[in-house]
């Protein structure tokens, strides 16, 4: 029976309210980020660099966030990173203030290299608890996200008007003093015990290049590209079309987003369900179908239960399709290989988010919300030909297996 010391489950709640915290800062710079960049860049186009480089942020510090807690350990490093939140949301305020757009876009890469420690909050509660909880405290932790999505909204409305004059600085105060409260409470994360497969995997590791040439592994990391691209590009431009082009209030704006970040997690509660009645590829084939019922739902026009409602889609079918996905990945590689492939896969997934993301503004402005919209849609019909390339892939080599014995 293992001890206590070693699967310390003091760790949930705490990661549960941080994941809470991490998220409403997410939801926060998604809410008002490119209304404020709107008014500060210097073109049209610029107005979603600042969330973009939010994603830019998060890619770029994907690995290095793994690397510095495999040296220092989690609890130092959720820590060190929230602070270094708390300075990116203050550098947030001080930008608004100054009318820096510049500092701006500085602010929300640095609150994006915080995400990509928030990442691993979810492996931190599977090694803190027994082997065969871990999926339950996975799922408990993503869903603090649900938390997140209230906070998120309320940070950005209500405190818009704490400074007098800088409209969303006192936001951003607001948020430096969550993350603030984060990095307490990350203190007393208890270090989780590390992962013993290095040592009892024997199979020597195969370098990337092998393993994406392999069905599943290919389609696993396509389906986070897929999933988090679309996702990030829809929801990015949806602000901008919303409140600066289309004219809804602030407060409807940041109730549609936080509609869609619901979206995004409570269908986590019947996940394991979908996978064990699906399987797998089923339910990514389903999160293919929703998210292209978001482009039909989208393309009826510009009211507000038509943005509603394509964000709600656009949450669910990008949980079926990333969940999906990144129970899929789990199965295409060794022990030993896991740190080079989860490496890779996250790697692949936020790059092509922050394109989406940067490129959302652009084409939001030049060629309209509908633009957006019918651009999400060669992704999707590759992932549906992935998928079906899969199951040819997989009847083949069970038709093979059955032949050779």
């Amino acid at each position: 029976m293992p001890s206590p010391a070693r699967h310390p489950r003091r760790n949930l709640p705490l990661l549960i309210l941080c994941q809470c915290m991490a998220t409403a800062g997410t939801v926060l710079v998604v809410t008002i980020g490119g209304i404020a960049g709107a008014v500060l860049a210097p073109t049209p186009g610029l107005a979603t660099a600042p969330m973009s480089l939010m994603v830019v942020g998060t890619a770029a510090a994907t690995v290095p966030a793994a690397l510095l807690m495999r040296r220092i350990g989690r609890r130092r490093g959720f820590a060190l990173a929230a602070l270094g939140a708390v300075l990116a949301a203050l550098l947030g305020a001080v930008a608004l203030w100054l009318e820096s757009f510049a500092l701006l876009c500085l602010a929300t890469l640095g609150i994006g290299a915080k995400v990509a420690f928030s990442q691993q909050y979810r492996f931190a509660a599977a090694e803190s608890v027994p082997v065969v909880s871990a999926g339950r405290a996975v799922s408990l932790v993503l869903l603090g996200a649900v938390g997140g999505a209230w906070l998120g909204p309320e940070l950005a409305t209500r405190a818009a008007g704490l400074v007098p004059d800088v409209q969303f600085a006192g936001s951003f105060l607001m948020l430096a003093v969550v993350f603030l409260v984060a990095a307490l409470l990350l203190a007393f994360i208890a270090e989780p015990a590390p992962g013993d497969g290095d040592e009892v995997d024997p199979a020597p590791g195969r370098p990337i290049g092998e393993l994406v040439r392999q069905p599943t592994f290919a389609v696993a990391v396509l389906a986070g590209v897929v999933g988090q691209g679309v996702m990030t590009f829809v929801m990015t431009a949806t602000p901008i079309s919303m409140h600066v082009v289309d004219g809804f209030s602030l407060d409807d704006t940041a109730a549609v987003i936080r509609g869609h970040v619901l979206a995004m997690y409570l269908p986590s509660l019947l996940s394991a369900w979908l996978i064990g009645t699906l399987g797998i590829p089923r339910m990514m084939a389903l999160g293919v179908a929703i998210l292209g019922a978001t482009v039909a739902v989208a393309l009826q026009g510009h009211e507000y239960l038509h943005y509603a409602w394509s964000m709600v889609l656009l949450g669910v079918g990008w949980n079926f399709l990333f969940v999906g996905g990144t129970s899929l990945l789990v199965q295409s590689y060794r022990p030993r290989e896991r740190f080079a492939a989860q490496g890779f896969n996250d790697f692949c997934v936020f790059g092509v988010a922050a394109l989406g993301s940067l490129l959302a503004g652009s084409v939001v402005h030049l060629a309209g919300w509908e633009a957006v919209v019918w651009v999400s849609l060669p992704p999707l019909a590759a992932m549906a030909a992935a998928l079906l390339w899969l199951a040819i892939a997989r009847r083949r080599a069970d038709e093979t297996g059955a032949a050779a014995q």
